[in-house]
């Protein structure tokens, strides 16, 4: 199987629902911020609004509407997915991980605001991305137990087993070559626990049952994997104005799939893996131009 050309209209259906991202997050934000302390409130900001692709929560809308869900709402759901992966850069940012002066081509939190204030917003946006998922959950009229397994699942793909601890395993790998089964379970956890968690997300909340949840799991554990390939090879390719980011992997002493297979291994191997997610989706019958799609561009990307 190969992987196909993105469709034309594919930068449509990325502003499209980008928009009704964006919309929900900034109502969200609005709304937590002043139960901040004020000498934080604008680490917060600039760390959850500013720009990004938001390719989880679409992954969690796009999911749901594949798996028939119809419920106004959803967007609120798929948003705490972002407010836990901004967390997640604020704090990969700090000094005490990758020390990165940029991000998104933008100055990163901790330069603006001090390393207290972005490690203090960051970890407030932890616990408001649960209770934002409970509450987008409770107001889609979703059964309380629905509810639960929702946050579980979130809650899951953000600690220890999910990101958090591929965080940890990437601190620890610095310095070090990493082999094949180290490198990937590290990036299933640090990188690809949150984009499986927001198929997952979307599924449940639109009742799908086991077969269709199974095959997006495997859907997004592909994607997941894809996706850090990917980003291994831009960031071996593209410059830093490009990427919007800084330091490197490679200044950071960090494994890449780039150091292990080469630029055109990589390239290949992610191809392979997207490969892989799209024959998921085909074996269990699941339709969906956007998920298509949303595959092809995690390997397409230029930055």
């Amino acid at each position: 199987m190969t992987v196909p050309v993105r469709e034309p209209g594919f930068e449509a259906f990325l502003r499209d629902y980008r928009g009704r991202i964006e919309e929900a997050l900034d109502e969200a934000v609005e709304a937590l911020l002043p139960a901040m302390a004020e000498g934080v409130r604008g680490a917060a900001r600039q760390g959850v609004t500013t720009g990004g692709k938001r390719l989880r929560p679409i992954l969690c809308v796009s999911a749901y509407e594949a798996c028939g869900g119809t419920a106004p709402g959803i967007e609120g759901l798929a948003i705490a997915l972002e407010l836990v992966h901004a967390y997640s850069l604020m704090h990969d940012d700090l000094p005490c991980m990758d020390d990165a002066p940029l991000r998104r081509g933008r100055p990163t939190p901790h330069t603006l605001y001090g390393e207290a204030a972005t490690a203090v917003a960051g970890a407030a946006l932890i616990p408001a991305a649960h209770l934002q998922a409970w509450q987008a959950a409770r107001a889609m009229a979703l059964d309380e137990e629905v509810c639960r397994e929702l946050v579980r699942v979130l809650a899951r793909a953000s600690g220890a087993e999910g990101m958090v601890g591929g965080q940890a395993l990437d601190l620890l790998g610095e310095g070090r070559a990493l082999g094949q089964a180290d490198l990937d379970e590290l990036h299933r956890r640090k990188t690809g626990a949150l984009l499986t968690a927001p198929l997952m997300m979307g599924g449940i909340a639109a009742g799908a049952g086991v077969p269709l949840l199974e095959a997006l799991e495997r859907y997004g554990r592909s994607v997941g994997l894809a996706f850090q390939v990917a980003d291994d090879v831009l960031d071996a390719t593209a410059d830093a104005e490009r990427l919007g980011k800084e330091p490197s992997d490679a200044a950071l002493e960090k494994s890449t799939y780039v150091a292990l297979h080469g630029v055109d291994g990589a390239r290949a191997r992610a191809g392979a893996l997207v490969e892989e997610a799209l024959d998921a989706l085909a074996a269990a019958g699941i339709e969906s131009e956007g998920l298509e799609s949303l595959a092809r561009y995690v390997v397409e990307r230029d930055h």
